[in-house]
């Protein structure tokens, strides 16, 4: 069986990990805008604007997943360097703010290659084909990936909700169907593109404030259902590039809010730690 590369299938189980894959992008997408926005208001129906701005993020806000635990089984394919690479399968438990639980395996064999439990202050992988044990810090994701990740974030991109989103708004737009917002925080500028109707996020749009670096990801949020009185997307798919290009697709075949879990990770004796 062909040896999988370890930073591929974490960020594939991670989802938007791949977004910071530390390649350079071939152009510069964005200019530089200042951190905080600046609203003059000058008549009434800029005032107008400005409340109906505040009413629909705040609508947009409220769709965050909350929960208390949550399993799921996806597909994931993906596609770098114009070659289609191994289907692989991912098994997730989450216990919120505590624990995530991911299994990996390769879809066409159906073998468990990687299993991976994180914490809020640590990283335990276990690579099942060489019988390798990594133990690290929660920084680990931050140097294999160089992205600020923290817990909650990666938790977050999993359930589906927004990731690197602020209060500072620096530009909107509505249309009938939908509604643009723009924000922007310490890593990046975030346009985001809700519906118009239940204010469900439909695409994040991802640039680096970094000119220098200028790292560049969607995601399109896609498969709505609703659980539990929860709005959840089923299919997402995810576009990220510096100097490299990776496309990648989530299918989420079951998945489970608030049911009873465990997460324990058992090291075989016969595991070489690395």
């Amino acid at each position: 069986m062909k040896k999988y590369n370890f930073l591929f299938l974490l960020t594939a189980c991670a989802f938007v990990i791949l977004i910071m894959e530390g390649c350079r992008a071939t152009k510069q997408i964005n200019k530089a805008i200042a951190p905080k926005p600046v609203v003059i208001i000058e008549n009434k129906m800029a005032e107008d604007s400005i409340r109906s701005l505040k009413e629909n993020f705040n609508q947009f806000k409220s769709n965050k997943i909350d929960f208390r635990t949550f399993s799921a089984k996806i597909k994931v394919e993906s596609v770098s360097a114009n070659r289609k690479n191994p289907d692989l399968t991912a098994v997730v438990r989450i216990i919120k703010d505590s624990a995530i639980w991911i299994s990996l395996s390769a879809t066409l064999i159906n073998v468990e290659v990687y299993r991976i439990l994180i914490t809020k202050d640590s990283v335990l992988l276990l690579n099942k084909q060489d019988k390798e044990v990594i133990q690290r810090t929660l920084s680990y994701l931050d140097e294999v990936t160089e992205i600020p990740f923290n817990y909650e974030t990666l938790q977050d991109l999993i359930i589906g909700n927004p990731v690197f989103v602020s209060d500072s708004i620096i530009s909107y737009k509505k249309t009938d169907a939908t509604i643009l917002f723009s924000t922007i925080e310490t890593y990046f500028k975030n346009l985001l593109t809700v519906s118009s109707t239940d204010k469900l996020i439909l695409r994040s749009k991802m640039d680096d404030i970094d000119n220098a670096r200028s790292r560049t990801a969607s995601v399109v949020y896609d498969g709505y259902e609703t659980n539990q009185g929860r709005r959840f997307s089923t299919e997402r798919t995810i576009s990220a590039s510096e100097k490299n290009k990776i496309d990648l697709s989530l299918s989420f075949k079951q998945y489970e809010f608030d049911k009873e879990l465990s997460v324990y990770m058992n090291i075989p004796k016969n595991y070489k730690k690395k």
